[in-house]
């Protein structure tokens, strides 16, 4: 059974584990690739003659010579169980200094050497395996020819070195051991070909045991670099073992980058003389930071380790300054790494008391620091998403009401709010930078589902017929219920009346009515006006015709009204919000144009009615007749009797109705404000919103080629005046008016064709007007429409996301206390208004007596200060007496800290779990590989230990038989 199983083990070369083996533990590699320095010249000696420098307690030397058989229990550990904790021993080797007096010179003298109960091998096998060996040489060989690209010095190893580095990199414990303890000529900082010492070797193929060997050594070089090594391959158990080096006792080591270390005194983060593994900026935390480690960023923080947020982009410090002079490229790249380290879910979890908000802050920096470093536009929006991935991961994980009003609100404990409802701070924030998927998350908008049916109960879940007869009884009956609530603002009803979804119905229904009255205003009009262009109908034959015209109707002083109503809305909402704030919303800006149009209309409108009232009563004052036709009037009185026709073109009644027209329109287009509000039309709007954004952008082109084809016909045909059978091209406004209607199809082909006979000239205009249509019909508007489409994609692939962030956004601008009674309604200020008036005048005095009596005790003070110095400065010192020997109570943690604690912690186990599932079992394997290796060599010293106690044992019983026979007769 064993002799069987020995060839097997011959055949794949023993059992020797690289780390760089990909393959399964069922299937081994033959043998790994050697790193050590190689020789100016190859090496010729036959396999033998290294076996001669190494002792058979050497296992690692006994594998290269291919002569020592793998006994088969050994063969069935590899396929046992892969736990790490049972693989590796941690236990003290004792030495064999028996077993090094005798050194095979042969394999068949090895194997006259072995104990007589094991089977010789056949001669065959022997001789297969020399042929082996050989080829396996020229193999090792050919790989290790490169090496001399790395070793510019040429310098190669002592078989000592190259012995010492081998069994670190390959997990040779005992090895390593005795080499350190024994050795006194071995530079335990040699470097093989790649310039890594025996501690990077260790660190990279995770040998534990090793690595600590190695670390208990004074002045061994390059821990730093070991140290990125292990973060980098997520070696927590060697991370905390190189931490523990005395090197890291101060902390400075994990503040200082390797650039800032390497200018300081040595090498500490270098790969080998020519610079470091990673980029000289990144430290420690921000690479652990970047492979995600959580537990190595958290051994880290604790040992004080921290990223420096980078100092603002237009910052013009001396250290800014002097880093973009040096190198600007390695200044933006060392930026780049200190973001991405500051955006990690590992570092963002465990770094800030509130990483909600700080994900948001970071998210909203990054997105802008895209538009500004444009050429690192794709690494800072992912890295902005990534923040904001992270924001919607820890939403979530929330499990019950109070975490997900924890993560909406922020942190209420250290800002209470003013009123009863929640303040919504972190989702106010993330709509302003516009975190949607956080927005639209479900947790999120059941909160505010609720929020928005405040004091409704069992209203969310009635159908909309019932819904719709609400609206229709609030549209009756809402001057009734503002004067129940100016009466009664705290009772029942004014509860109601100030819950978000009331007030949006009651905003919703006086805009519908200021709507109404715009269409009503133009009613009388419907038809056909009554006095013609050319016609004056008066009253009475002594009433100026503009007076009559000038008059505001019914109508249109109740649209005043209105408009006044949503001014001192509006006002009231830049006084709560900012001029700032208000501006960045589209909406205040298209409500502040339509409002400021209708004054200029109704100002301009009353401008006409003062000047017509003027010359009415001069008329009234000096024209004795009866009919003002007939009379002798001054210019500036018989203007305002014309008929429409000579009215001037600055007239301001003419003015005002331009106007009037556009703020109409406008008020219309307003209506889209409120359709985010439902599920169907919502969508819509947001996708008529991103067409306009497309259309002003393609708008830049369009001018661009109109405006050349404008100029270019127009210096064509502008000697032509009169010479063509239709005035187009002639003047600058015809080529506009021409080319404009040209793209709509009503322009013809004559507009270039001219009365002489100038062929040259028409067939450059015939080119130019072609070319134009092409242009600008085939071309560009297929690339509008292109456009158009494709942003409708958009909206429709994230459809619901896009809508329920609006509607958040429309829920929320009724969230907020005040503003309960719409226009016109909210003229009259009501009994609450005054409380509130009457309250603030009360703090504003109270602040001024409290300021003045403390300057009066100030003042008293002062005389007394010199008097007790002396006494407060050894009251003092008696104080910092018992602070140090009085341990200071702990601050007890607020109820958002343990919220976020616990999320946080949830948070964290889900990514590692995560992480487990999706990574590849490559890496496992690897590391079982590694284990095996360190064990197959604990083994071999084991197995060597024994032999050489059976040999005593053999030779001691030997002797003794001898003896006894000698004795006998």
């Amino acid at each position: 059974m064993r002799r069987r199983a020995l060839p097997m083990c011959d055949e794949g070369e023993g059992l020797r584990v690289s780390s760089s083996s990909s393959s399964s533990p069922a299937q081994l590699p033959q043998k790994p690739p050697v790193r050590r320095a190689s020789a100016p010249l190859p090496r010729t000696d036959p396999p033998d003659a290294r076996s001669r420098d190494a002792s058979p307690g050497d296992p690692h030397e006994f594998v290269k010579q291919h002569v020592k058989r793998t006994p088969a229990p050994f063969g069935r550990c590899c396929g046992a169980s892969p736990v790490r904790g049972g693989l590796q021993h941690h236990g003290q080797r004792r030495n064999t200094p028996r077993a090094a007096e005798h050194e095979p010179d042969s394999p068949d003298e090895f194997l006259l050497e072995t104990p007589r109960n094991c089977a010789l091998p056949r001669a065959s096998e022997v001789m297969h395996r020399r042929h082996t060996t050989l080829r396996e040489k020229g193999r090792r060989q050919a790989i290790r020819g490169p090496a001399y690209m790395f070793n510019e010095r040429g310098t190669s190893l002592t078989a000592e070195e190259e012995r010492f580095l081998d069994a670190a990199e390959y997990g040779n414990i005992p090895v390593v051991r005795k080499m350190l303890e024994e050795s006194k000529t071995l530079n335990f900082n040699c470097v093989d070909y790649m310039g890594q010492n025996a501690l990077q070797l260790a660190v990279g193929n995770e040998h534990l045991e090793v690595t600590e060997l190695l670390l208990k050594k004074d002045g061994m070089a390059r821990v730093g670099d070991a140290l990125l090594l292990a973060i980098s391959k997520g070696y927590v158990r060697i991370v905390e073992a190189i931490l523990a080096h005395p090197a890291f006792a101060g902390g400075l080591r994990l503040t200082l980058s390797p650039l800032e270390q390497e200018l300081r005194d040595d090498d500490f983060y270098a790969y080998d003389e020519d610079g470091t593994r990673f980029s000289h900026d990144v430290t420690p935390v921000i690479l652990a930071a970047h492979c995600q480690e959580y537990e190595i960023v958290h051994i880290l923080l604790i040992k004080g380790a921290r990223i420096e947020r980078p100092h603002d982009y237009f910052c013009k410090c001396c250290e800014c300054t002097e880093k973009q002079r040096r190198d600007s490229f390695s200044h933006s790249r060392s930026r780049m790494n200190a973001y991405k380290g500051l955006a990690s879910a590992a570092y963002l979890s465990l770094s800030s008391e509130d990483p909600v908000l700080t994900a948001l802050e970071l998210s909203n920096e990054l997105a802008r620091l895209a538009n500004i470093e444009t050429e690192f536009k794709n690494d800072y929006r992912k890295l902005s998403m990534q923040c904001k991935d992270f924001v919607v991961g820890v939403l979530d994980l929330c499990r019950d009401t109070e975490e997900v009003e924890a993560i909406l609100n922020g942190d209420v404990d250290q800002n209470p709010p003013t009123e009863l409802r929640p303040c919504l701070t972190r989702v106010k924030l993330a709509i302003k930078y516009e975190v949607k998927k956080f927005v639209a998350h479900p947790n999120c908008q059941q909160q505010l589902l609720t929020i928005w049916y405040e004091n409704l109960p069992g209203l969310r879940q009635q159908s909309v017929g019932v819904k719709c007869l609400m609206v229709l009884g609030v549209t009756v009956g809402l001057p009734f219920l503002a004067i129940a609530y100016w009466i009664m603002p705290c009772s029942k009803l004014g509860q109601i009346l100030r819950s978000p979804f009331m007030k949006f119905v009651a905003h919703a229904v006086s805009f519908t009515i200021f709507l109404s009255l715009l269409v009503l205003n133009a009613s009388d009009r419907l038809e056909g006006v009554k006095n013609l262009p050319n016609e004056t109908i008066t009253d009475h034959p002594r009433q100026v015709f503009r007076v009559k015209t000038t008059q505001f109707s019914w109508t249109e002083l109740l649209i005043m009204k209105w408009v006044l109503g949503m001014i001192w809305s509006e006002c009231k909402e830049i006084w709560m919000d900012g001029p700032r704030e208000y501006v960045m919303h589209l909406w205040n800006v298209l409500d502040f144009g339509m409002l400021s149009i209708f004054v200029a209309s109704f100002t301009a409108r009353l401008m006409a009615f003062l000047k017509a009232s003027k010359a009415q009563l001069y008329v009234d004052l000096h024209v004795p007749n009866d009919d003002i036709r007939t009379a002798s009037l001054p210019a500036e009185v018989a203007y305002f009797t014309y008929a429409r026709i000579r009215w001037r073109p600055s007239d301001p009644q003419i003015i005002s109705e331009g106007l009037y027209a556009i703020a109409v329109v406008l008020s219309f287009s307003r209506i889209a404000y409120i359709l985010p509000a439902n599920e169907s039309f919502g969508p819509l709007q947001i996708s008529l919103g991103r067409t306009v954004k497309d259309i002003f952008k393609f708008m830049v082109i369009f001018i661009m080629v109109f405006v050349a084809f404008m100029f270019g016909m127009f210096n064509l045909y502008s000697y032509y005046l009169g010479a063509k059978y239709n005035p187009a091209f002639t003047t600058v406004e015809e080529s506009f008016k021409t080319l404009f209607w040209s793209i709509f199809g009503l322009s013809e082909v004559i507009s270039v064709v001219l009365k002489y006979d100038h062929k040259f000239i028409e067939n450059i205009g015939y080119v130019l007007y072609g070319v134009y249509n092409v242009t600008m019909v085939v071309v560009l508007l297929n690339m509008l429409i292109a456009m158009i489409n494709s942003s409708y994609q958009e909206i429709e692939e994230d459809a619901d996301v896009e809508w329920k962030f609006a509607r958040a956004k429309l829920w929320l601008s009724y969230f907020d206390e005040g503003r309960t009674l719409p226009a016109p309604f909210n003229l009259v200020p009501s009994p609450k208004s005054f409380y509130y008036l009457l309250v603030r005048v009360k703090c504003c005095l109270l602040r001024l007596c409290k300021g003045k009596s403390h300057r009066h005790v100030n003042e008293q003070e002062m005389g007394m200060l010199n008097s007790r110095r002396k006494y407060d400065h050894h009251r003092a010192n008696i104080r910092s007496r018992e602070d140090n020997t009085v341990k200071k109570p702990i601050k007890k943690p607020t109820r958002h800290q343990k919220i976020m604690k616990r999320l946080i912690k949830r948070y964290v186990l889900k990514a590692q779990v995560d992480r487990e599932n999706d990574e590849v079992n490559e890496g496992e394997l690897k590391e079982i590989k590694q284990d095996i290796s360190s064990l197959r060599y604990e083994l071999l010293e084991e197995k060597s230990q024994a032999t050489a106690e059976l040999a005593d044992l053999i030779q001691q019983l030997s002797d003794k038989f001898g003896k006894n026979a000698k004795k006998q007769p």
